[in-house]
């Protein structure tokens, strides 16, 4: 069960760089950052105009003159304060991300960020090494990963109660812009502009997400090969792809496919996962998040319920159990449940508790570095005629 009583000696100072007024994902992230009492939102670069930020900053509980229009001077004046942030979450367009996480690790703060992490495994490398000098996290949010029963899903691969690992079938495929939305759209205006939003569009944006639910709970599997397809059909978003495929061969004889689609029309959200296995299979859709299909060949399909006595009594599992089993858990879990890993491990950090910090489980430098050679390898299959690229 989720311990409720778990508290640092104070909250960690916690800022954010975007997420204003308006922001669905500012709201997720301050929704689960602020639930547990693990950190304290003390500053915040909410919005570049500077009475929008300061309006709103005030309105969240914000000091006024903690209400930055610029992350840099952000950055700077906390720096002076003995109670200056010691983090900073950084909800942007993605062609922000890498330049906002360097200068925050470089002026000494742990980093949270939207993935992708960056544009290019260059820049990811860069990153890590500036994190790992200064002893630092970086905190990738797949916010996914929280749901305890993708971690059941885990430590039942892991325990063999599958099989060997065959194929892995991955897809986040929704239909909400079969059309050029983004006409009166600015939030997704930027996303399909590749100076804002990088090399790709929905392999960025929700591609990498069903690929590092196979990396949770996989872990061990590695890609050797792969060969992608992209398509814009709303012509207007080339060369950003609003539909792709991916095809993947791991190093251990196993194959996988992804698809990610933003034209899938009629679909919800439609991320699913299925990892087929000699002995078994295990399913899970994130718009049942609290369910796990269980299928033995030749025996009945099971259907796994969060919460019960019956799962593996998993750390990753049992530790994010908010409520009981049959009460719905959603997606505000799975980020609180991220947001307190991530608080755990920065605090073994400042603490210099090496022990708990290596056995606290967190979408990593090395989950955004991945992302992002995903990420880098499609583009490269694609605009090679959809030949097959080798992954490293």
């Amino acid at each position: 069960m989720f311990n409720e009583e778990l508290k640092f000696d104070r909250p960690l100072r916690w800022g954010m760089i975007g997420g204003g007024r308006g922001s669905q994902i500012g709201y997720i992230h301050r929704s689960s950052a602020l639930r547990d009492g693990l950190f304290q939102l003390s500053a915040g670069a909410f919005d570049i105009k500077p009475e929008a930020c300061k309006s709103f900053g005030v309105n969240l509980g914000v000091d006024s003159d903690r209400c930055y229009s610029d992350y840099k001077v952000m950055f700077e004046e906390e720096s002076k304060r003995e109670d200056g942030i010691e983090v900073v979450s950084i909800a942007t367009p993605n062609k922000f991300h890498f330049i906002m996480t360097k200068t925050a690790l470089e002026a000494g703060l742990h980093v949270i960020c939207e993935k992708p992490l960056c544009f290019t495994v260059e820049e990811a490398e860069i990153l890590k090494e500036i994190a790992e000098k200064n002893d630092l996290v970086i905190g990738v949010t797949y916010g996914y990963t929280g749901h305890q029963m993708v971690h059941q899903a885990k430590k039942m691969i892991e325990n063999g109660d599958i099989g060997d690992v065959r194929i892995v079938n991955m897809q986040f495929a929704h239909g909400w812009h079969s059309e050029e939305v983004e006409k009166n759209d600015p939030g997704l205006k930027w996303r399909v502009t590749p100076e804002a939003s990088g090399p790709t569009y929905v392999l960025g944006d929700i591609g990498t997400h069903a690929l590092y639910l196979a990396e949770v709970m996989v872990p061990n599997l590695e890609i050797d090969k792969l060969m992608c397809s992209r398509q814009s059909f709303i012509a207007s978003r080339a060369p950003l792809e609003d539909n792709a495929t991916v095809l993947l061969k791991f190093t251990n004889g196993a194959v996988g496919n992804l698809w990610a689609s933003a034209v899938n029309a009629g679909g919800i959200h439609e991320q699913r996962i299925r990892i087929v296995g000699s002995k078994a299979s295990i399913s899970w859709w994130d718009e049942h998040p609290n369910q796990l299909v269980y299928e033995v060949q030749g025996k009945p399909k099971q259907l796994l319920d969060r919460g019960h006595g019956y799962l593996y009594n998993d750390d990753s599992a049992v530790s994010g159990d908010r409520i009981g089993c049959g009460h719905a858990e959603g997606l505000f879990e799975s980020w609180s449940n991220l947001y307190q890993r991530y608080a755990i491990a920065i605090d073994a950090k400042i603490k210099g508790d090496k022990e708990r910090f290596e056995n606290t489980w967190f979408p990593d430098i090395n989950a955004g570095l991945e992302g992002v050679r995903f990420i880098e390898n499609c583009v490269r299959s694609s605009d090679n005629e959809s030949s097959w690229v080798k992954y490293k």
